[in-house]
């Protein structure tokens, strides 16, 4: 979700009075359907034994038109006649309970959440357990707050938006490059933060945003509010689309979010394409779609794709869009109804999918405390369980990008002075990124390492700007003087976020001179942490002989700076990995940023983005990161062939056949899923945690030579011992390929696996093939 462009003090209004009051009791009363009120007693929207729909329609039924067109919009009204409170639909969830919407907030009983690393750190880990489960406890202190008054139950998180351009201030946010990554990881926060209660229940109602092609802020003049992303078919099924998919249909997300930019010339907000058809119809979403914060009025009043805002608001509720984020709908439906526009029952639609979220979530049920959540409260919070979830979270997402002669792990035994130095070397809202809450405490870098051994600190520069090397001789003389050196450099929010894209890839300001400085002055080794959201080129550090070791460590949350000196100390060894790629300075003037074509164009010299389609230099690869052992992998079971049937659809068998492809559509699906089971040894003498990354890329031919991740797995391998893992590839979801008109095919022929550094075959051929 985006903050809103201006936001109205509109937004805030009439719900805060009713939010405050309900956060003065100990608990909060009812939303609706107070057993106490002998009003409401016997209405059949208040009855738990009649099925969800039939309640809905019962209380749609009770509504007046003008209540109706208030209950649209994010800051719904209250229907007081009806028992109904007032309900503030935005609240933000990204990486822990955040207070950037206004339906949640941190005072009294609540003075703070758990504040996990950024999404790009985390994603690092490459470990969907840790996902889900970060989601699970994420959710379990949202209802906590909302028992207590302080938060809502609809979380407009999580952002699945693929990290296309390096510059993106917001790529932060979301779970990386690698569409498989981002969907896996789509589906398992949402799986965590909804619970898998008993049928259609809801723990919280998760929102995969921002749908779809949105990836730029703010470049050369530029804005999201005026882009119109031009997309290839090819290129939105095949990347754009494949995590919001994932959200809906693995995840059973209840919400999605659409974005500000025109997609091929619509708005996306207004496009019955890509709400109506696609999100609800083809993925079969339950729940409602929810406009980006004043993406209606947006597509009105900037980019002037209606004539009037009547138009604007039926557009909108056509297309499929059932809340508004802002007061748009709120100004204009009613007008857009007794101009024929659209109907009232267009808009009873839209209400029946919100009011069926809220019937899921409990809302209606009355006595909030038998809810199966009911119980949770202040003491939920913070816990020391959840603090130690986000310390783990960061440990694994830390990711050793180089480690010379195997300088570190650091022993505190030999380098007794350890000199901190850099703007992010004693950072705490620095560590945990955009759209975070207030977090349960902090530990900055020179904290965690002065837990090890003695620390001597210099920041050399003000702040991540570093617009003078007036402190440079101070950290020098540190360097000179201590055992070992580490460098916190990087990024911060105001290099990086949300309307702010970055101009380049290098750090900012005097921070690569002081950097070299230092490293030149040093005693003994110098290790380099960059603290960042987006890749930094940082090609300098790489060949500079007198920096040992380079790590990432995102931003990595409430604990990152005990998660660092952990991995600087052994404690942890590290088992991140890049979930996107880090490309050199040169690598942006063949790339505007309005460019959205992912793959190369030899005759323009536009060369390609992600790993998937770049081949060009990189300063490190997607998927790279070092551990403290050495891991290698065999294939104990590997199949080396596969038959494909075809459905028996009249016509497509010879014209699939021999176009050497099968239409996934065309195909039989059923049992195709081939095991393949991998012995990962760890031959070092550290026990580790080793990501199993596995690509495909499919037979020569027209089909581009792309090397894609199809699985990944996370296994924990005892030093010297080896570990068997289990990895299911799909012959119709993983070695498929999408061609220019955005249908997915299984290309026959020879498919090259590579599982970790193992190359294995396997030839995939129709059963009429193998007939014949």
């Amino acid at each position: 979700m985006a903050r809103c462009k201006g936001k109205s003090l509109w937004a805030f209004g009439v719900v805060i009075c009713v939010v405050v009051m309900m956060g003065l009791g100990e608990g909060r009363v009812p939303f609706a359907c107070d057993p106490r009120n002998g009003l409401t007693r016997g209405f059949k929207f208040c009855n738990t034994n009649v099925p969800i729909h039939v309640r809905v329609q019962d209380l749609i039924g009770r509504l007046t038109l003008p209540e109706k067109i208030r209950l649209v919009v994010n800051n719904a009204i209250a229907v007081p006649r009806l028992g109904i409170q007032g309900y503030e639909w935005w609240s933000e969830a990204l990486h822990g309970v955040s207070n950037v919407g206004p339906g949640s907030r941190f005072g009294g009983a609540f003075p703070g959440a758990t504040s996990f690393p950024q999404v790009i750190t985390t994603a690092a880990s490459f470990n969907q357990s840790l996902w889900q489960e970060i989601g699970r406890v994420v959710s379990d202190e949202a209802r906590a707050m909302y028992n207590g008054g302080q938060a809502g139950l609809t979380y407009w998180s999580p952002n699945v938006n693929i990290f296309r351009d390096p510059r993106w201030g917001r790529g932060q946010e979301t779970p990386g490059e690698d569409p498989i990554v981002a969907g896996k990881y789509a589906a398992s926060y949402v799986q965590g933060l909804q619970g898998n209660g008993a049928g259609n229940r809801l723990k919280v109602a998760a929102c995969c945003k921002h749908y779809t092609a949105y990836d730029l802020d703010n470049w050369n003049g530029v804005d999201r509010f005026h882009f119109n992303a031009r997309v290839s078919k090819q290129d939105l099924a095949d990347t754009y689309d494949v995590p919001f998919k994932a959200c809906v249909m693995e995840g059973k997300v209840a919400s999605v979010m659409c974005s500000y930019n025109q997609v091929n010339g619509k708005p996306t907000c207004a496009d019955p394409e890509l709400l109506r058809n696609t999100i609800r119809a083809q993925w079969r979403l339950n729940g409602y779609i929810v406009s980006d914060c004043d993406s209606v009025g947006v597509f009105y009043d900037s980019q002037h794709y209606t004539r009037t805002p009547e138009e604007a608001a039926a557009e909108a509720i056509k297309a499929g869009l059932d809340l508004d984020c802002g007061p748009f709908l709120a100004l204009h439906t009613d007008g857009a109804i007794r101009q024929g526009l659209i109907s009232e029952n267009d808009l009873n639609l839209a209400l029946a999918n919100l009011i069926t979220v809220q019937m899921r979530l409990g809302m209606f049920d009355g006595e909030p405390s038998a809810h199966p959540y009911g119980n949770l409260g202040p003491r939920d919070v913070c816990t020391p369980a959840h603090q130690q979830l986000a310390l783990e979270a960061a440990r694994q997402g830390i990711v050793l990008l180089q480690n010379k002669g195997n300088t570190l792990p650091l022993s505190p035994m030999r380098h007794r002075t350890v000199g901190v130095i850099g703007p992010n070397s004693d950072v705490t809202v620095t560590m945990i990124g955009n759209y975070a809450g207030v977090a349960c405490g902090y530990t900055t870098p020179l904290q965690g390492i002065a837990r090890y051994v003695k620390a001597v600190h210099q920041a050399g520069c003000r702040d991540v700007a570093c617009d003078g090397n007036q402190l440079f001789g101070a950290a020098e003389l540190v360097a000179r003087n201590v055992d070992a050196t580490v460098l916190v450099m990087g990024l911060d929010q105001s290099i990086e976020a949300e309307t702010r894209d970055r101009l380049g890839l290098f750090l900012p300001g005097h921070q690569q001179e002081l950097v070299s400085r230092v490293a030149k002055a040093a005693r003994g080794p110098v290790i380099l942490a960059i603290m960042s959201g987006g890749p930094v080129d940082v090609s300098f550090a790489k060949y500079d002989p007198k920096i040992s070791a380079i790590l990432w460590a995102g931003y990595p949350g409430q604990a990152g700076g005990t998660a660092i000196a952990d991995v600087i100390f052994g404690t942890t060894n590290p088992g991140g990995r890049l979930p996107m790629t880090w490309y050199p300075q040169s690598y942006l003037a063949k790339v505007p940023m309005t460019n959205m074509d992912m793959r190369p164009n030899p005759a323009t010299g536009y060369p390609g983005r992600t790993y998937r389609f770049y081949k060009g230099p990189v300063v490190f690869p997607f998927g790279h990161g070092l551990s403290y052992s050495r891991f290698s992998h065999s294939l104990a079971i590997a199949p080396k062939q596969v038959s494909v049937g075809l459905l028996s659809l009249e016509g497509v068998t010879n014209s699939t056949v021999s176009n050497k492809a099968v239409r996934v559509s065309h195909a039989n699906c059923d049992g195709l899923e081939m095991g393949f089971h991998v012995d990962v040894k760890n031959e070092g003498s550290m026990d580790g945690s080793h990501t199993l990354l596995i690509f495909s890329k499919p037979p020569p031919g027209k089909w581009s030579a792309v090397k894609q991740l199809v699985s990944f797995q996370k296994t924990h391998v005892p030093a010297g011992s080896k570990q068997r893992v289990k990895v299911g590839v799909h012959v119709c979801k993983h070695l498929s390929v999408v061609d220019e008109f955005g249908i997915r095919r299984i290309p026959m022929g020879e498919h090259e696996l590579h599982v970790g550094d193992v190359k294995h075959s396997i030839s995939v051929q129709t059963l009429e093939q193998i007939k014949h």
